[in-house]
């Protein structure tokens, strides 16, 4: 760690009156050392680190950190406040501030240098060490591990010591020292060694310690995630236990033993974001915590799982949990649980739907319209056509899209009941894609599929037959009764309402299919990503989802997609126009959403609405419904479900499909403008402008493109 913190990062007399603040001028070191190439992105970056959880942990301690493109090598800076700062801890303020910035691309080397240091931090000896540090040299010293907290004691003490005999105060510390040596002088004399008697019985063998396993994980997995470790591991040991921890951290992570898990009598999860491999753990009495929870009260998590284990108490996953209810929460309702459900099956099914989407669109782009009527490539293929490779796309494209409303169906029915849902699922998609059901046939039958094998689960079963349920019994039932229900009872009626609803989309022509376009415009910008951008998403793809789709349903596609870009882009044209009105932090996002948006994902938008939905969603949903209205007006058709401009030569009629668009970037660009504008501060405050910054002698790295 010699190059990670000098004693130029170090101030012992830090000034600062809030987490801001603080973090500014400890940044400011990093900037002047050359370890930080742009202060307000890399403060801006602290600042959403941050905002996901308070980095204050109990003990007076502040960890304010984070993964930077403005960083250029992993760097600690350090400060001590007397009077402490906020960082969120419920114990008070902090008076040790670590402030941490790793590269975005830090190597495993350094990560494992910064958690060794939070581990330290949970060592009461080195904090105290610090408290007691007289110059920053001590202090970096200590941190980069040359120096042991016992030797920095012994340097505070032998400084204080000098201070006292310069006050002629000296005669104290001889004192104390005499009464010390008097003190050992007098202390009892050991017991004599006992030899035992050989005759005497054995003694008994010591019982068994109780043993747990512990995982723990943080959204940026450089601190809390070996803090939370170690302070269950200290705990672990004064309460007597055998406690083992598996940090899921950004420098990777090394499973535990099976062994040991399988030995283990509790589990303890303390984590932020979800545990990899966690139906390792299934089977056991579980506490499932956040990760500040294992950092802040160890010993309450280790007496909790004492309980359940004493109780007899299992893991949810243990009982059959299924995805959904292991990623979701206990209490959720069952119109929560369903549009999960019905969100794994889409989330699963898009990747399909953009593969055989963008291989059929360009199939069509090389081989013409008429690509779709070419011979097998199994019969024909020339290597120097054109036509050839054209056909050998498209009819890939094909194939790809075939899978479509088998996993559609196949994941429905997984989020419900796990793995034994998948055969049922895919059976029942199929027979809904053979029989023309198809979208809403697979919905149904990927919900029948999953509450069939959710039935049979139920029965009770002779011990003899439990080892081939999962493999032979609840495939073989659950596949027999879905089929028999899709193919003789309500395939028809599905298949039926699908080709209703197919005729009424390429029925709509004028007036009715420029409202088309607001709704799903509306639809598209009103949570960018969520449950409803998601709807009008299906919706779309649902359409262009056949070898063969209809010329409305290509102009539906084309305007959800350009609905679908708006959002960022208007809040990235915002950014440019109006820079006051806008955080740095947010002119930062505005940069990389120019890229986000152009490439189709909303999601750009979140940060910017997030901040500040009254004004935000609202513009985004205007622009939306122009784009969309326009779009549809114009006749632009889109054959690729994804793409944004990069797709282009791909759209019909691209030229007024990008007036479309533009159209409504600006309309949310203005709109958020006026709205923003109208914001007044409150009374007997001013507001501060955001475009001034700190002057700095660093020229700032240049900012790299961010990946679609």
């Amino acid at each position: 760690m010699s190059d990670m913190i000098t004693a130029d990062l170090v101030d012992l007399d830090l000034s600062a009156e809030t987490k801001e603040a603080a973090a500014r001028s400890l940044a400011e070191r990093m900037v002047t050392l050359g370890r930080v190439t742009d202060l307000e992105g890399f403060l801006a970056d602290v600042a959403a680190r941050e905002a996901q959880m308070p980095t204050g942990l109990d003990g007076g301690i502040g960890i304010p950190h984070c993964r930077s493109a403005h960083v250029t090598e992993p760097t600690l800076a350090f400060g001590r406040s007397t009077p402490g700062i906020d960082f969120g801890a419920p114990d008070g303020p902090a008076d040790l501030i670590f402030l941490i910035a790793a590269p975005a691309g830090a190597d495993d080397a350094h990560l494992t240098i910064l958690s060794s240091l939070a581990r330290h931090l949970m060592n009461a000896e080195f904090t105290d060490a610090l408290r007691s540090a007289g110059d920053a040299a001590t202090a970096a010293a200590l941190i980069r591990g040359d120096e042991t907290p016992a030797e920095a004691t012994a340097e505070a003490f032998a400084e204080t010591a000098a201070e006292a005999v310069a006050e002629g105060t000296h005669e104290n510390s001889v004192s104390a020292s005499t009464a010390a040596s008097a003190d050992a002088d007098t202390a009892p004399t050991p017991p004599p060694t006992v030899t035992p008697d050989a005759s005497a019985p054995p003694a008994p063998e010591p019982e068994r310690p109780f043993r747990i396993v512990a995982v723990t994980s943080c959204p940026t997995g450089i601190a809390h995630t070996y803090m939370a470790a170690e302070a269950l591991e200290n705990a672990g040991r004064e309460a007597g236990v055998e406690l083992v921890a598996e940090t899921q951290g950004s420098a990777g992570f090394t499973r535990l033993d099976p062994a040991v898990i399988a030995a283990a009598d509790g589990v303890i999860f303390a984590h932020d974001v979800p545990v990899r491999d966690k139906d390792r753990f299934a089977g056991k009495p579980t506490v499932d915590v956040g990760v500040k929870a294992g950092v802040n009260r160890p010993a309450e998590l280790i007496t909790e799982v004492r309980g359940k284990a004493t109780r007899g108490e299992v893991s949810a996953a243990a009982r059959g949990g299924t995805p959904v209810e292991r990623a979701g929460e206990s209490g959720d309702s069952y119109g929560t649980k369903l549009r999960k459900w019905l969100m794994t099956g889409v989330s699963y099914m898009v990747p399909f739907v953009a593969a055989g989407g963008l291989l059929l669109a360009l199939g069509f782009a090389i081989g013409g319209w008429e690509i779709n009527k070419a011979p097998s490539v199994m019969e024909h293929f020339s290597w120097t056509q054109v036509d050839s490779w054209g056909a050998l796309l498209f009819q890939i494209g094909g194939v790809a899209f075939g899978f479509l409303i088998p996993v559609l169906a196949g994941y429905i029915a997984y989020g419900m009941a796990d793995r034994p849902g998948l055969v049922p699922g895919f059976v029942g998609g199929m027979i809904a894609s053979n029989i023309a059901a198809g979208f809403l046939g697979g919905l149904v039958a990927g919900l029948l599929a999953g509450g069939t094998v959710l039935a049979i689960q139920r029965i009770t079963i002779p011990p003899v037959l439990r080892g081939i349920m999962p493999v032979v019994v609840i495939p073989l039932i659950s596949s027999l009764i879905v089929g028999f229900l899709m193919f003789v009872v309500i395939g028809k009626p599905i298949a039926e309402a699908q080709k209703g609803m197919t005729d009424w989309l390429a029925g709509l022509s004028g007036t009715n299919a420029v409202l088309l376009g607001v709704l799903l415009g509306l639809m598209m910008c009103f949570d960018l990503g969520g449950p409803v951008n998601k709807v009008a998403y299906a919706f779309a793809t649902a359409g262009i989802a056949v070898q063969d789709p209809s010329d409305s349903a290509m102009k539906v596609m084309a305007a959800v997609m350009a609905a679908g870009m708006v959002p960022p882009l208007g809040m990235a044209l915002a950014t440019t126009v109006r820079k006051k009105l806008f955080t740095p932090a947010e002119r930062e996002n505005g940069k990389a959403a120019w890229v986000l948006g152009a490439s189709f994902i909303s999601e750009g938008a979140i940060p910017f609405a997030a901040a500040d939905p009254l004004r935000v969603i609202p513009a985004s949903m205007a622009g939306g419904a122009v784009t969309g209205a326009l779009s549809m007006a114009f006749g632009a058709t889109l054959r690729a479900p994804h793409g944004g401009i990069f797709v282009v030569p791909l759209i019909g009629n691209p030229f007024l499909y990008l007036i479309a668009i533009a159209a409504g970037v600006c309309v949310t660009t203005a709109l958020v403008i006026v709205l923003k504008g109208l914001r007044k501060p409150a009374p007997g405050t001013t507001e501060p402008d955001p475009t001034e910054e700190p002057a700095t002698t660093t020229t700032p790295k240049p900012k790299q493109p961010v990946a679609a």
